[in-house]
């Protein structure tokens, strides 16, 4: 079949949008989301001292303004009057807003008290959203429980909720004979917002009453509306307040311990290690709309380790960021064709672990001190949002050239052994890692009436190379374009996005490239691709494009399509999976909105996709229906099932040629009990097999919350998986006669994966809180039946490989020996893929703010990792591995104070 060039992929995409947008333009407009009047809330400045956050509404200051009530309820049962009122006041001056809530409750004793971190929004809460912009697309939202808990968050995209963003403000909340009250003293500083003589801002006031799981609001928001913050009322009254340039400057002083098992002779581990730094991070406001975000030798101690995962495919497993500098405001540099995952931009590019290797010899006696991550010398973020509408986001961080230090022995018995000369003990050290440096711009300008926007975003990446390290791109160029319109009412959508990519570096790392699983240029059957050694570069480009309905009424539906080129490579700064990928994908989904004696929610939901190569292959065609209820006790059920009935791969044999596996049912069901309860649980399994049994799937999940005291938490997960397979890939091997050429290796493998996630929060105020985090994780693979590919698109399993008979194969010395022909000579062999692997982490945190945005942390981690015996069963190796083993300590104590000017 023809190659499918980028040319047709483009011109696809043009008459996919031509065509769509034709269809969907002759939508019946009958059936539109309800028109509410936007409510509007006067303030006024107060006269006098300033209320004291205390959560009791008694001073005189409060008196400037009106009280602003009936509320209505937003969930479950939309539009009727909520079980308790709700009413508040807002005033301000020059430089702080001041909300006031009086939340009603006729049987105080049940005001659910719970305590948890910030931006746990535990219990009773009441909250204010504020579009200072006046944008209908961004916002800032503040929450206070009746416990104290403070949230907040970043609103984006009309209606996605950042918790990230930690700015400083004030807030207390006191419980009375009436239910209880809450106060807040926000900064403008940490709000956005133009000159203007009187500002007029979107305003939500929301409540949750925690034991009717009942959300009222001050503006109504119909359950069929698209959006959140264009739905918002109006603020009025802020008269001549002038905006606030923030600038805030924390620095910071780390002190580390770390405990390990000595290892006898090695210099870089003698059983202890301790360090001392400091840094400083800062928030400087170069006008009210936009912020620099500095960071100068960052440090993320007291950050969660990744949880624990293996993959057998061959792909870069995808982890979640956790380090608070690139977290905050994230959403403002997100440009990808799939969710979170395939994105221009990943910020755990930044400080990576470094991608070198060094030439320690452990026969001559050598040993290594490899760096776990390279280290970020400094970074700055400049982002925010202009009055005109401009979103604008930019990003510089240069990481330092990371040494790998290598000794020799330290022994005098192994070095006599070894006859080293004692001028052979200096160490050395070679690059693993090189000077980087990372730049990424954002910009997006809504149009339209704020009903569409239209944005790009550029990266580059610079490395500075040495003879070590010629596999690496010494440049990377990607960019992209993306825009949206939506209209009536915000109900229907077409977004497009557009990508492209250029590296750059020596033969050998384009070679690299191209042979990498995520491009497969070598693979065998591919007429579209093939290797280039003498290339220099890669140019690649990727899209799409969806359109769809997703607001007003109770349906719900879309189409999107999507490229990837095979040249596309996002992966010096971005994350992409897979290139070389054309895919069509549809939903369907109906929405249950009115609540009834049985459920209060509930949907369905109807999906497909196909995908292609740009070979033409037609690879994966899937269906899928999944169903969510939330029952009228506040319990739920979430069920699924699909079918594949077509499955080709391209990456399986590692560039072998494509390979077919049986079509495919699976299924899942997941159930949980109320969540409002001190203890709650839910039950999961998942479950999918290919015809001949080709493989099976079986995930089991257990989950329990339990909050024996307000102050006190308790969560529990454990998850098992079983995933045998009849033909795991294992390896491949040349074998001489011509016809052949390489064997494609498989074998039937029995893995067993077992985690379990423990988490225990005890809050002993609501800026003095204790945490504790574990998981073990274990994962054990045993193969046997071991096979070669014979024909690997073939529709039966026994026609795709062919099983070695007991006088083809023997085992010896740690690895299969192969006599295919059964000449009485070995024709190839392999190792043994066997494996037991064993992780466990572990972290106890005492985080104490002790003044608004200045923090102490007392932090405890543990950690190993290892492989145990591989016949030993999962709790066996847990024993060996985890209970067996000393595991490495580490003690850390972080202070951070942040100035306010």
């Amino acid at each position: 079949m023809q190659s499918i060039n980028q040319r047709a992929v483009i011109l696809c995409f043009i008459i996919y949008v031509s065509a769509f947008a034709k269809a969907y333009s002759q939508t019946d407009s009958t059936k539109t989301t309800t028109v509410v009047p936007k409510r509007t809330y006067t303030t006024n400045a107060y006269t006098g001292e300033a209320p004291i956050i205390d959560g009791i509404i008694n001073e005189d200051a409060w008196n400037a303004v009106e009280w602003a009530g009936d509320f209505i309820e937003n969930e479950p049962d939309e539009n009727t009057p909520p079980e308790q009122q709700t009413k508040f006041k807002i005033t301000y001056d020059q430089k702080y807003l001041y909300v006031a809530w009086r939340a009603y409750d006729t049987e105080v004793d049940k005001i659910e008290k719970r305590m948890g971190r910030r931006d746990d929004f535990p219990g009773d809460w009441v909250e204010i959203n504020i579009d200072s912009y006046n944008d209908d697309r961004s916002g800032f939202s503040f929450t206070i429980s009746a416990s104290g808990v403070k949230g907040d968050e970043f609103i984006s995209n009309n209606g996605n909720f950042d918790d990230s963003w930690n700015p400083i403000w004030y807030a207390a909340s006191h419980i009375d004979e009436e239910g209880w009250t809450a106060e807040a003293k926000i900064p403008l500083s940490q709000l956005k917002f133009g000159k203007a003589e009187e500002q007029v801002w979107g305003l939500q006031v929301n409540r949750l009453f925690f034991r009717n799981q009942e959300r009222d609001v001050w503006q109504r928001v119909p359950q069929d509306a698209n959006g959140w913050v264009s739905n918002f009322g109006e603020l009025r009254g802020l008269k001549n307040i002038e905006p606030q340039k923030q600038l805030e400057i924390q620095p910071f002083l780390v002190g580390q311990y770390d405990t390990f098992e000595a290892e006898p002779g090695n210099p870089f581990r003698d059983g202890d290690d301790f360090r001392l730094n400091g840094g400083i991070d800062a928030k400087i406001g170069i006008t009210n709309d936009l912020t620099l975000d500095l960071t100068v030798n960052p440090d993320f101690g007291q950050v969660d380790a990744d949880p624990g995962a293996i993959a057998l495919d061959g792909f870069e497993i995808f982890f979640q960021e956790r380090r608070p500098f690139f977290v905050e405001n994230a959403n403002i540099f997100q440009l990808g064709l799939n969710g979170s995952q395939d994105n221009l931009f990943f910020s755990r590019r930044i400080g990576r672990s470094p991608q070198g290797f060094s030439t320690a010899d452990g026969s001559k006696g050598e040993f290594e001190d490899f760096p776990i991550n390279s280290t970020i010398l400094g970074a700055a973020k400049f982002s925010g949002k202009t009055k005109d509408g401009w979103s604008i986001g930019a990003l510089q961080s240069i990481t330092a050239n990371e040494f790998a230090e290598i000794a020799l022995d330290d022994r005098s018995e192994i070095r006599d052994e070894l006859a080293l000369e004692d001028n052979l003990g200096e160490s050395r050290k070679e690059l693993v890692e090189p000077l980087t440096s990372y730049s990424v711009i954002r910009v997006q300008k809504d149009l339209n009436n704020r009903n569409s926007f239209v944005g790009g975003l550029v990266t580059y990446t610079d490395r500075t190379l040495d003879q070590n390290l010629p596999f690496l791109h010494d440049k990377a160029l990607t960019g992209g374009i993306d825009g949206q319109h939506t209209w009536q009412n915000r109900n229907y959508f077409i977004d497009g996005k557009f990508l492209f990519s250029n590296v750059t570096g020596s033969e050998e790392s384009i070679t690299r490239t191209q042979q990498s699983i995520r491009h497969l240029f070598n693979r065998v059957d591919a007429d579209h691709v093939e290797v280039d050694p003498t290339r220099t570069s890669l140019t690649g480009t990727g899209g799409r494009i969806a359109i769809g309905k997703d607001g007003g009424g109770n349906w719900r539906y879309g189409n999107s399509f999507t490229w990837r080129s095979p040249e596309l490579e996002l992966n010096d700064i971005g994350f992409l999976r897979q290139a070389d990928e054309i895919r069509q994908s549809a939903w369907l989904r109906y929405l249950f909105l009115k609540p009834t004696g049985w459920y209060r929610r509930a949907q369905v939901n109807l999906n497909q996709f196909t995908t292609f190569d740009f070979q033409g292959n037609y690879n994966r065609i899937q269906y899928d229906m999944q169903a969510e209820v939330n029952w009228k006790n506040n319990w739920f059920t979430e069920v699924g099932f699909g079918h594949k009935p077509r499955i080709f791969i391209n990456t399986f044999l590692r560039g072998g040629p494509r390979w077919r596996f049986g079509d495919e049912n699976f299924g899942f069901t997941f159930s949980g009990t109320d969540q409002r309860k001190k203890f709650s649980a839910v039950l999961g399994y998942v479950y999918s097999q290919a015809r001949e049994s080709n493989f099976q799937f079986r995930r089991y999940v257990v989950r329990f919350n339990w909050q024996p005291l307000d102050a006190l938490s308790l969560n529990l997960e454990t998850e098992y998986e079983s995933n045998p397979n009849k033909t795991q890939y294992v390896s491949q091997q040349a074998y001489a006669p011509a016809q052949f050429g390489t064997r494609y290796i498989t074998g039937e493998i029995d893995q067993e994966t077992l985690t379990t996630t423990l988490r225990v929060n005890y809050n002993i105020n609501p800026n003095l809180t204790i945490q504790y985090y574990a998981q073990p994780f274990i994962a054990k693979g045993t193969y046997r039946n071991f096979n070669y590919v014979a024909n690997s698109e073939a529709e039966s399993l026994s026609d795709r490989v062919t099983l070695y008979n007991d006088n083809q194969i023997d085992f010896q010395n740690g690895s299969y020996v192969i006599d295919e022909d059964e000449d009485g000579t070995t024709d190839y062999s392999f190792g043994n893929p066997d494996f037991n692997f064993v992780q466990f982490r572990s972290n106890l945190v005492m985080r104490w703010e002790y003044i608004p945005g200045s923090e102490l942390f007392l932090v405890w981690s543990q950690g190993i990792e290892g492989n145990s015996a591989s016949d030993a069963s999962l709790f066996d190796a847990a024993d060996q591995q985890i209970l067996g083993q000393q595991i490495r300590n580490t003690f850390l104590v972080k202070w951070t104070y942040r100035f306010v000017l």
